[in-house]
């Protein structure tokens, strides 16, 4: 007897997303990020070039084969995943030809890689934390970005007449704190040098690095950190929501299995043997 599609889509839809299939695509994404690494050595190009190609050209037949099975497993409902989506965009881009003022697309075969990210779990879980926290980020984002824009201000108006270069305009004064920020070279490179002009510098640039390196940036952290600390108790207290209504469902059965029997053992006594 022929299968229904929904059936047909069932198994195309445990086979792809079953562990054995998982395994051998996070193999090939591992392999393709090796593979593409070996194209950019004009050594092992010029002795293993063609081989390097028919791999790249399996892994990409791959997965477009694995991506098709999946989109018919899932039908119209695979773009309401943004992994499916990121998935088919990663993979698309790399099916645009790459020749003539299109060879710069050549580069982005390279993304094939980022597909482990939707692969293996834990990394999945991170990104999700990151989205989670955008709202906070953009709100620390934008106070630092704040702290920058008055550092600015400040800066250009106190040393721009003497260090053009670092703080001649409100940009280049941005990008120097950005550099003392970062503490790249920010006492040597920058702020001795104006400190030999303007000895109470220090009373600007100190001040600067504690908010943002040591207080603002921080937050960034706390932000993500707390995102995944939320991530995980909600995936806890699904698992405890699951687990208590099996036992709840369990409790019932078994209430319902001890109502048979105490009504089956009333039937037994009434029809009993009769003395």
């Amino acid at each position: 007897m022929p299968l229904a599609l929904s059936q047909i889509r069932a198994r195309a839809g445990a086979l792809v997303d079953g562990p054995r299939t998982q395994i051998i695509v996070t193999g090939l994404i591992l392999l393709n990020a090796l593979t593409l690494g070996l194209t950019t050595a004009p050594a092992v190009t010029d002795r293993f070039g063609d081989l390097l190609y028919v791999i790249d050209a399996a892994i990409i037949v791959c997965f477009v084969a694995e991506l098709s099975v999946r989109m018919f497993a899932r039908g119209w409902r695979f773009f309401l995943s943004g992994w499916n989506i990121f998935d088919f965009f990663v993979v698309g881009v790399t099916l645009i030809p790459a020749t003539g003022n299109l060879s710069v697309l050549r580069t982005l075969r390279v993304l094939r890689v980022l597909r482990l990210v939707s692969v293996v779990p834990a990394m999945r879980k991170v990104v999700n934390a990151l989205l989670m926290a955008l709202p906070g980020l953009g709100s620390i984002g934008a106070l630092l970005l704040l702290v920058f824009y008055v550092g600015a201000v400040m800066a250009t108006q106190m040393f721009g007449g003497q260090f053009p270069q670092w703080f001649g305009s409100i940009g280049e004064s941005m990008y120097s704190l950005f550099q003392i920020m970062t503490l790249e070279s920010w006492s040597m490179g920058i702020v001795r040098p104006v400190m030999e002009v303007f000895p109470y510098a220090w009373m600007f640039f100190v001040p600067f690095i504690l908010l943002t390196s040591f207080a603002v940036l921080n937050l960034f952290i706390a932000i993500i950190v707390d995102a995944m600390q939320h991530m995980q108790a909600e995936e806890a207290a699904e698992v405890e929501k699951g687990a208590h209504l099996e036992r709840e469902a369990i409790s019932h059965e078994l209430a319902a299995l001890r109502t048979e029997v105490l009504a089956l053992r009333d039937v037994m006594e009434r029809n009993g043997p009769k003395s």
